[in-house]
């Protein structure tokens, strides 16, 4: 038993010890894939959020006679409800802006961070016809 391990060990030769090595070596590379391909799908999740946020604003202030700030108001509500995806869109606030004609809605924020000091500016607008009777 002891001559068979002998033989199993010097059969290696040089090579003994080189995946340990080689996987130290590719260990970062794979890591900072691993939390990039992260950090860009939160990213997603962010542009999505807002996006939601943004035509839920929009649905609200473009019905007929809607309060003046039923946009802002209920993309507010979106967000707070959504989760932390989306951060600090409540420094500026979603912005609806109304004509007699049309809404637009805008989110502003920041995507979460996975990885410390990285994070990625995020901003959606939403567009749609105001409700109203015409001639």
């Amino acid at each position: 038993m002891v001559a068979a391990l002998r033989a199993r060990l010097a059969a290696g030769g040089r090579e003994r010890g080189a995946n340990p090595v080689e996987l130290a070596v590719m260990m970062p590379a794979i890591m900072v894939l691993l939390f990039g391909s992260i950090q860009v799908a939160v990213w997603f999740v962010a542009r999505s959020t807002a996006l939601n946020a943004a035509q839920t604003g929009v649905n609200a202030q473009r019905s007929y006679d809607a309060a003046p700030d039923a946009g802002r108001d209920r993309a507010t509500d979106f967000l707070r409800r959504s989760g932390d995806w989306l951060v600090g869109w409540d420094k500026t606030g979603p912005t609806c802006v109304a004509t007699a004609t049309d809404v637009t809605c805008t989110v502003r924020g920041r995507s979460l961070s996975v990885v410390p000091g990285v994070d990625f500016e995020v901003a959606q607008t939403a567009h749609g016809p105001t409700e109203r009777w015409t001639g």
